[in-house]
Formats: structure tokens, sequence, C-alpha cells
């Protein structure tokens, strides 16, 4: 559940020409489930403009249900691309778009594995109080995953924002976030004791640092690292995303959201999750565009 905007992105040819192209976390990791063979669908919203129907074309040829996509006739909100050697920043276009205008889907949870929240869409009026009600309704009623990706705009109270987030965060049964996004979320502790803090609390916590790899943390056992898939990078856009689709496949298609929970998993499967995830996020990395591919089980 969350945010379909497009995202302009600098030209490899041309730094000052910007392509358009289908993004907003939620809709990538709804995409990456359909394109790693596990039923998806997005609860976004749509408008009535040409980047919609090029959103909604990405999301059908994955595979994606859109039965719970809310429509309207407002323009998408845009993010445009600012790459870098390490991630991308972005400067948005938020305001008075369709982007967000997303309904409560309280009612709805209990027909799904997991619901995804997080990203713009949880921040964002008037989508944030939708996501928030739909984020208590599938802790109580299936597996919440969260993934806070913060970002930072000058439309958006930071203060505010942190809070949303944090309060996803602790409703949450899995957490993925980045170093970046911890540090940010709780300043004055290190990425590594606030992910050990969570999971103490009963959650499974996966930290994302990039080309550094990645671990994850448990209620019960010590932290699982992995290394990055070493990749030629073309592209960083999504990757996070994927990695995300990526532990989402392997918790359902082994059945490890159900069997005890995440927060319980042994070791050897911690290593093979974040071990699958890695695979999924290079294979964003390796190429333009935000669509993952599957790789072989490991």
């Amino acid at each position: 559940m969350g945010e379909a905007l497009i995202d302009l992105v600098p030209s490899a040819d041309d730094p000052e020409t910007h392509r358009a192209q289908p993004g907003g976390a939620p809709a990538n990791v709804a995409a990456g489930l359909a394109r790693l063979a596990t039923p998806s669908w997005f609860a976004g919203a749509l408008g009535g403009d040409g980047f919609a129907r090029a959103i909604e074309r990405r999301l059908v040829s994955a595979g994606t249900e859109l039965g719970l996509c809310a429509r309207s006739p407002l323009p998408t909100a845009l993010a445009v691309a600012d790459p870098g050697p390490d991630s991308t920043g972005y400067h948005f276009h938020l305001q008075d778009t369709a982007t967000f205008r997303l309904a409560d889907r309280a009612a709805d949870v209990d027909r799904f594995g997991a619901v995804y929240v997080g990203g713009l869409a949880a921040v964002v009026e008037p989508a944030a109080e939708a996501v928030a009600a739909t984020a208590r309704a599938g802790a109580e009623r299936s597996l919440l995953v969260v993934d806070p990706n913060v970002r930072e705009d000058r439309t958006l109270d930071p203060e505010r924002s942190a809070r949303r987030l944090r309060d996803l965060c602790s409703l949450a049964h899995v957490i993925k976030a980045s170093d970046e996004d911890m540090a940010l979320l709780w300043p004055g502790s290190a990425p590594g004791e606030t992910c050990r803090r969570l999971a103490e609390e009963g959650r499974l916590v996966v930290l994302t640092r990039g080309a550094r790899g990645s671990t994850a943390y448990t209620r019960t056992g010590e932290p699982v690292s992995v290394p990055a898939v070493p990749v030629d990078v073309v592209n960083t856009i999504g990757a996070g995303d994927a990695f995300m689709a990526g532990v989402l496949n392997w918790l359902t298609t082994t059945g490890a959201h159900l069997d005890g929970g995440p927060d319980r998993l042994p070791r050897d499967q911690v290593e093979a999750m974040l071990g699958f995830a890695s695979q999924v996020a290079a294979s964003v990395c390796a190429q333009t565009g935000t669509e993952p591919s599957m790789p072989a089980r490991i």
C-alpha cells in the first residue's frame, strides 16, 4: 500500500535530459513481487494523465492486481532523481496529485498473507491516515511489513514524518530499512543498536547498507550478515525495493512468515533469505530500470 509516481531520471547520454520512469517504493515492491511469481495487489491511487497510464501498463505487465487501486482525475506525483555514487536523492512534486488519494483498506487485510506499507504515502496527507489505519489492521490480522524509506522534502515536516514512520515500525512484524533510514528516525543511536532493540521486541529487522551488504536481526539469535552480490552497477534506483521484494518472496514461498513467525527464523534460513534478496537487488543494479529478475535459489 502506498504511492506509484514517476521518477524523472537523468539520461546517461545527456544529464540535462530526463526520462520518465514509473516508480514509488510500494509500486516497485508490488511489481517486483509479481515478477518473482508472488501474487501481489497494489493498493494505491492512479491519476488521469499519461504518466498514470504508463504506471498502470507497468503494473499490469508485471502481473500485479489493481482491484484495490483508487482512481482520480488529478495528475501524478513526480520525483526528480539526483543520482549519486552511493545513493539517489530526490526533489518532489507531490501536492494536489492523485498519488495520495488512497482509500482505507483495513477491511481487506484478511485476504492477504502480508501487508506492506511505508514511503511517502505514509507521511503525505491525505494518504497517511489511510495507510496508518490499514497498517493497524494489518498488524492485528496479517503480517505487517514496513519499509520506512525516509524521504526529505521542503513540503514535508521532518519531525511529524519521522513520528509517523516510527509509529508504523512499532506495529510491524518485519522491518526493512537502510542505515540512513535508521539514523534519521532514531538519531543518536547506532543503526545496528536500533535494529537490535526493535528485534528484541519481537520483529525480524533487516538493515541494508548498499554495497556493504545487509544484516538481519531476530528476537532470539545473533545478527546475520551477508555481503552484497558483486555486480557492475548501472543503476541503483529501485535496488532497495527489489531487495524488499526478495525478502517477501522468500518469506512467503518458504512459509517462514507462518511457521513460528519471521522473528524466530534460525540462522541458516536468515542467511538464505538475505542471500536471495541480495541477488534480486543485484539484478536491478546491473541494468537500467527497476524490474528484478528471479535468481537461482540459494
